[in-house]
């Protein structure tokens, strides 16, 4: 299998041929050019690929451009970290629509679509099914208990979730902790992952609540958020890289 990845960040095309040759050991990376402009001079002068990955948004336009400005004979599969332009590349040669960071999952579930339609415009049922996905509504406010009370508290303004004492909590933007009748897996299922991030087994917490970042031993990283915790919020090793992926989106 012969592949194009069009990408105008080198880390993310990086991990995306990684991930690739991973669930592909025997496809082969042709070029990875990081431009509307690049893409139209690589289209114009090789024979297709069997199929091309392409960032929506690039450095000096968005990819559909070289749709208008080359033959783009082969299937595509789109990367983006925002989901606005579903429809859109439904209209042309696409068959997946993946949101980044780009999980093996997703891309394994992508790449058995395009082996399904053997280079062929997906049919409705694959339309609907992705933009399905891609319309998916997150929970907006969550039931919480002040004393003999019940408050509903929007999704805007929740600094973290945490867990204790085999609890869940929240912290809000006015720095009061509540308890909540969720799991964090429950929570986390429920929220929307590009507001949202679990950085270890007990905290998911809200990007635009971030103060700041501090590396951490054992290469980790530490969070402080514009809230007071009673614990430091600690990234696990194992979550470092994806959650400096998340912030880059």
């Amino acid at each position: 299998m012969k592949i194009l990845i069009i990408e105008d960040e080198k880390p993310a095309a990086e991990k995306l041929e990684h991930l690739i040759l991973r669930v592909e050991p025997g496809a082969e990376v042709l070029a990875r050019p990081d431009s509307v402009r690049e893409s139209v001079e690589w289209f114009n002068n090789h024979p297709p690929p069997d199929l091309a990955f392409m960032d929506i948004q690039l450095g000096d336009g968005l990819s559909f451009e070289i749709f208008e400005q080359a033959e783009v004979n082969c299937p595509v599969i789109f990367t983006t970290a925002y989901d606005e332009y579903a429809l859109r590349a439904f209209k042309v040669n696409s068959i997946d629509y993946l949101l980044k960071p780009v999980g093996m999952d997703e891309l394994k579930s992508a790449l058995e679509k395009f082996r399904k339609v053997s280079g062929q415009k997906p049919d409705k049922s694959v339309f609907d099914q992705v933009l399905k996905s891609l319309s998916k509504e997150y929970k907006s406010r969550f039931l919480v208990k002040v004393g003999e009370h019940i408050r509903s508290l929007p999704v805007g303004q929740v600094q973290c979730f945490y867990s204790m004492d085999k609890s869940t909590f929240v912290l809000t933007a006015e720095n009061r902790n509540y308890d909540l009748d969720y799991t964090l897996e429950q929570i986390e299922s429920l929220i929307d992952p590009s507001m949202f991030f679990r950085i270890s087994r007990k905290f998911i917490i809200k990007l635009e609540f971030i103060k700041d970042i501090i590396s951490y031993t054992n290469s980790r990283l530490k969070v402080v958020l514009q809230g007071e915790t009673e614990v430091e919020l600690i990234v696990s090793r194992e979550k470092v890289k994806d959650f400096k992926a998340w912030l880059d989106q």
